[in-house]
């Protein structure tokens, strides 16, 4: 089995096809694990053509992956089937508002996980895009998701063509807590934070965008007050158009 301690975002992807037969195979075994109810709120569109990679990939900011993988994936979190199930077996289902979103979405992840997991036990290479949160209606759009789905996850799939170094973490201590949670002190901070800062690359990074500190990299380019707070409304009316959010 594959080392979970050895794994890599993989970006470049070779020619070799990833076969219909495996892609199922994997998509059924990561069915298997765990779900709200045994309910099973998720759905998962593949998309292999060009031109339907090429229509999905402004909404991934045009990451190269997207078009270059073989197979990409969108898990999304769906209770419309569900809903339908209910609806024709003389039942009045509830799944469309806040909770059964973060259900149906807590069931996209693991199911993504699961197989994420699975794929690269096989030796393919996978990369989870953070971007589909950012602008789900462009997604929505292209793929024509209907009410009650929506998209949360989405990963590149292939053979690795790459060999990229392993991503540093954080030591378990900043993470583990024990019977309650401890707050953090500016010592522990100090502490849980000193290997990552103290990385040549990232000394660089700190370099590369004139700034004082790692954090200030984070919060003033990559990930801003304001965008988050604009994709935050963007991310909101979604949910109310998908029919997850009330007016």
């Amino acid at each position: 089995m594959k080392s979970i301690n050895t794994r890599r975002s993989i970006r470049k992807y070779s020619s070799r096809d990833v076969s219909e037969e495996l892609l199922r195979r994997l998509l059924s075994e990561a069915m298997r694990t765990q779900t709200m109810g045994n309910l099973q709120l998720y759905s998962v569109v593949v998309t292999r053509s060009d031109e339907m990679k090429r229509r999905l990939a402004p909404a991934h900011f045009n990451q190269p992956m997207v078009t270059s993988a073989p197979v990409v994936l969108t898990f999304c979190a769906d209770t419309r089937r569900t809903s339908l199930w209910a609806q024709n077996r003389q039942a009045v289902p509830g799944y469309d508002n806040l909770l059964s979103y973060q259900n149906a979405a807590t069931d996209a992840l693991l199911f993504c996980q699961t197989f994420c997991n699975l794929a690269e036990e096989e030796g393919l290479g996978c990369c989870f895009l953070g971007t589909t949160v950012y602008m789900p209606q462009m997604i929505i759009d292209t793929l024509q998701l209907p009410r009650l789905v929506m998209p949360v996850a989405t990963i590149t799939l292939g053979w690795p063509d790459e060999q990229p170094p392993l991503s540093d973490r954080l030591p378990l201590d900043a993470v583990m807590h024990s019977e309650t949670y401890a707050d953090y002190t500016p010592q522990s901070i100090d502490r849980f934070y000193e290997e990552k800062e103290l990385l040549e690359e990232n000394k660089e990074f700190v370099r590369m965008n004139n700034k004082q500190t790692l954090a200030q990299v984070y919060t003033d380019c990559r990930y801003t007050k304001k965008d988050n707070e604009a994709m935050s409304e963007g991310l909101v009316e979604t949910l109310r158009k998908q029919g997850f959010v009330k007016d």
